[in-house]
């Protein structure tokens, strides 16, 4: 039986049953693998508190197979052959990205410079447009 919220949220394009959701905001997509030792260092480090921060505020985490199935939203993402690595992607475009994890310290300077450039791209999309008149 489809409970009638579910069949109401897929209607309007919020939900998707197999977990694809359309990218609306910023988010830091994290392709992981199985046996990875760096994402376990990772998880470790920075993982049991990142939803803590004002950077997941500001980019949730949202983990990703690398060798699965890969969301619709992030087909355009290519060139991951590390694990992890980071993506931040602002409604459905690339802003940058980490590749593997150099350590807690530098993770996090790493990840100021890329909400940095979110930052910088939001205000250029929010500026008002001069007019030709």
């Amino acid at each position: 039986m489809v409970r009638p919220l579910a069949a109401l949220l897929f209607v309007l394009g919020l939900f998707a049953p197999d977990g694809a959701t359309e990218a609306r905001a910023a988010e830091l997509v994290m392709f992981d693998a199985g046996a990875c030792e760096w994402c376990d260092a990772w998880d470790r480090d920075v993982g049991v508190v990142y939803h803590k921060t004002e950077e997941a505020g500001l980019a949730p985490l949202r983990r990703v197979r690398l060798h699965g199935p890969r969301p619709r939203d992030l087909e355009h993402i290519v060139g991951v052959v590390y694990t992890p690595t980071f993506v931040l992607v602002d409604d459905g475009r690339e802003i940058g990205r980490i590749n593997g994890y150099p350590g807690e310290d530098h993770f996090w300077g790493l990840l100021g410079v890329l909400l940095k450039k979110l930052h910088t791209r939001q205000t250029a999309d929010n500026r008002p447009q001069e007019r030709p008149w």
